[in-house]
């Protein structure tokens, strides 16, 4: 083979190696953009128990531990060394929002309650009101029905004529009224 066929195709093969580790450069990039796009479900993961300032407020010195855990519910952390004390841990996590976390704990000193500490709790309202949803502003189906599907799903007849029709359909109950017993569910054995 003549030298310039040679350098020709020596050529050619380089620059095809280097189109090709190119174009797998900008494969690389294009498939991060797209698995960066593409995220797995991540599961909300809630623990514990909820604590609100109006349980807080339900508690008295002197309650008994029955009391206290009709008040708070059983309580998520109890200790074999620490028996005179309940811990109530409450974890939420979500994914795009920080994670939330509150601690109250309740002392106890023979079998009464003595003392109780632990991060402010919020009230009912406040709580709800933080968990927010990922769908900012759902759409909200409208629930009326107009009078025609109202019409075709009502247990009156919507005439005069239709009323002695349905009658004899159900001759053993007035118009609009359930029966007072119903078929027994399963058949008799034969």
């Amino acid at each position: 083979m003549p030298v310039q066929v040679t350098s020709s195709v020596r050529l050619a093969l380089m620059l095809a190696l280097g189109a090709s580790v190119a174009a797998c450069g900008t494969f690389n990039d294009a498939s991060r953009k797209f698995a960066s796009a593409i995220t797995p479900y991540k599961v909300e993961v809630v623990q514990g128990n909820v604590v609100t300032k109006q349980q807080v407020e339900a508690l008295q010195q002197g309650m008994s531990r029955q009391q206290v855990k009709d008040v708070l519910g059983t309580p998520l952390l109890t200790s074999v060394f620490h028996a005179d004390r309940w811990d109530y841990v409450f974890t939420i996590k979500r994914p795009g929002v920080a994670e939330q976390t509150r601690k109250f704990s309740v002392f106890f000193k023979e079998d009464a309650l003595d003392r109780f500490e632990g991060d402010e709790m919020p009230s009912e309202e406040e709580f709800v009101a933080s968990l927010t949803t990922a769908i900012k502003n759902p759409k909200v189906p409208v629930l009326e029905a107009t009078p025609e599907q109202l019409a075709k799903h009502s247990s009156k007849p919507a005439a005069e004529g239709d009323a002695e029709a349905a009658d004899a359909a159900k001759p053993d109950a007035p118009t609009g009224v359930r029966p007072s017993s119903y078929p027994p569910l399963e058949t008799p054995a034969r």
